[in-house]
């Protein structure tokens, strides 16, 4: 991506998000507690696949994450690639 994204967290709603070209991408995860955040699903449409979107939304919510003292349950099979091959600790159940 050329340009930089601008990711919103909408904490009510449980996601983060950006538009791009007037598409909508996002990230959402359940808040389950005890400092667990379980990362469930990343979408990204057609038109804006292959330009490193999900790998933006997915860095946001870790950072997010570990800034907030949370670990993370990687559920989206997207997210649990990312953090292994970034070396992100994933929540031990």
């Amino acid at each position: 991506m050329s340009e930089a994204l601008s990711i919103q967290h909408d904490q009510a709603g449980h996601q983060f998000e950006t538009f791009v070209d007037g598409h909508r991408a996002y990230l959402t995860y359940m808040d389950l507690g005890k400092q667990t955040l379980d990362i469930y699903r990343t979408f990204v449409p057609n038109e804006l696949r292959g330009q490193g979107i999900a790998a933006a939304l997915t860095e946001e919510a870790l950072k997010y994450a570990e800034c907030m003292g949370y670990v993370v349950i990687p559920s989206c099979s997207y997210v649990e690639r990312y953090m292994e091959l970034h070396q992100r600790q994933a929540a031990k159940l």
